[in-house]
């Protein structure tokens, strides 16, 4: 049975994602280190920019950051209780 693609709202989204706490400057800080790495010539394609701490863990750019595989940057995939679904099989 096919899925149907659903219809976004992105005023909504934007919406709430500017009520979050934090989350406008952790884009701001997420496109700093993206220019950064842009200034210096390097060649972004096909890889995230990692922070050494989270910035959702209270990291910032000072904490330096790095270009990584975008499989590696991403979390676990969760289950319907918000828990990692393989424990044992981390992004090794």
């Amino acid at each position: 049975m096919p899925i149907k693609k659903e219809n976004r709202d992105y005023k909504h989204e934007s919406a709430l994602e500017k009520k979050r706490p934090g989350a406008p400057e952790a884009r701001a800080e997420r496109q700093r280190a993206r220019r950064a790495l842009d200034k210096k010539g390097v060649d972004r394609s096909g890889k995230d920019v990692a922070h050494v701490k989270a910035l959702s863990k209270g990291g910032s750019n000072k904490d330096g950051y790095f270009l990584s595989d975008s499989k590696k940057n991403q979390s676990y995939a969760r289950d319907s209780n918000h828990k990692p679904k393989n424990t044992y099989d981390r992004k090794g």
